[in-house]
């Protein structure tokens, strides 16, 4: 987080932190990566694997599917783009989507929405056709239901405002008894971030385009989430001083002076915000993040349940010897002939010492266990060493 001290008029001095929500959710993407090889230790079989459905070619679509299938390949989720093309019917989407839903190799299914089709599908009936216990993106009726039933333990909530509830935690606010603001009704942000605070017992207030007043509730609020896709709607001057402000808009506009051509703006005056507030997400670079790794987390999630995993994994903490069998290979290059490895262990980290004999290199992370890899060849001399079913997560040279 970034500090920021503001001094008022009374002389009260409030430190303002911009939560930096590419941070947080680094720290989740981590989090997922060595529970999945701790998981592998005793369970080799298990792979999570999410399954991305799209029809058509919607260029942000294919942006936003990129950075899905990305986060997969560095947490170690099989993940699987299905691409169709704009003339799919309703009955192709569905039968498609029912052979997803009875693959047991798929833990996870998000239909990329809008669909870019030219055959008038109903977009709704095709996202309930989803199996709920698959729908990692909570979109479903039933996911839905059940989140506003309070019925968390059988559902899977969206990822923007599950990510929402993540960075609250980062900034150490409880919202139990809390005044809790949210303005937008949306069914992907504001309708189930409403839900997740009440449960939460927080004291919820939902604004809408037609809420008069909006100012006096945002100015009551402990806590304010900003869903609502207007640029700056929600003042500076309206924040409650050292509140927490989530602010969920991605605004684009034309800019020469960016790289991009774009400058992203919040929902929220963020240069008189941050004046204010205890704590503040930026645009870009705060809830944007989190989205991606709620979704990586559900669908970890899912995989547990269907492996009968019920209890989150513990945390290793063990040493390897240098006597273990086998190990997964660096992604650095081993010139070294000694050198320190740090291997994943669950929340933790070990470090083990091997001598490598002679110089050795690996080009690649392997992610299946020896021998018989490209690793196992590289490294042949070497398999006496480190930590059996690791992934080697960095190599120092002494």
């Amino acid at each position: 987080t970034l500090l920021y001290t503001i001094k008022f008029e009374s002389g009260e001095i409030v430190m303002a932190k911009v939560i930096k929500g590419t941070q947080v959710a680094k720290k989740v993407r981590h989090a997922l990566r060595d529970e999945i090889l701790e998981i592998q230790e005793e369970k080799p079989e298990f792979q999570p694997g999410l399954t991305v459905v799209q029809v058509g070619d919607r260029p942000d679509s294919n942006v936003y599917i990129g950075a899905k299938v990305k986060a997969c390949e560095e947490i170690g989720i099989h993940g699987v783009h299905v691409k169709l093309p704009p003339e799919t019917t309703q009955e192709e989407l569905l039968e498609k989507i029912g052979e997803l839903n009875q693959d047991p190799a798929v833990h996870g299914i998000i239909l990329q929405v809008p669909l870019d089709c030219t055959t008038g599908i109903d977009e709704s009936l095709a996202m309930n056709a989803l199996s709920p216990s698959k729908d990692v993106d909570g979109l479903t009726d039933i996911n839905a239901g059940r989140l506003a039933r309070g019925d968390l333990k059988r559902c899977f909530t969206p990822c923007t405002p599950t990510g929402c509830m993540v960075l609250l935690e980062e900034a150490g606010m409880d919202v139990k008894g809390k005044n809790v603001c949210v303005v937008g009704r949306s069914k992907i942000v504001g309708a189930p971030m409403h839900d997740l605070l009440l449960w939460a017992h927080g004291t919820v207030t939902t604004c809408h385009s037609r809420t008069p007043d909006l100012s006096y509730h945002i100015k009551q609020a402990d806590v304010v989430v900003v869903a609502a896709g207007k640029k700056e709607l929600v003042k500076g001057d309206w924040i409650k001083p050292g509140s927490v402000v989530i602010d969920c808009g991605i605004n684009p506009e034309p800019d020469a002076t960016k790289k991009s051509g774009v400058k992203l703006w919040g929902d929220v005056e963020y240069p008189v915000a941050k004046q204010v507030a205890g704590y503040i997400t930026p645009v870009p670079g705060g809830v944007g993040p989190m989205t991606v790794a709620l979704l990586m987390r559900n669908t970890v999630t899912s995989a547990k349940r269907m492996h009968g995993i019920t209890n989150p994994s513990k945390p290793l903490r063990r040493s390897y010897s240098t006597s273990s069998a086998a190990w997964r290979a660096p992604h650095l290059s081993l010139g070294a002939t000694r050198s320190t490895a740090q291997f994943s262990t669950g929340a933790t980290r070990s470090t083990a010492q091997f001598s490598t004999g002679e110089p050795a290199s690996c080009t690649g992370v392997y992610s299946k266990p020896l021998p018989g890899s490209p690793a196992s060849r590289t490294f042949s001399n070497t398999t006496r060493l480190a930590a059996a079913g690791l992934r080697c997560l960095r190599v120092m040279k002494k």
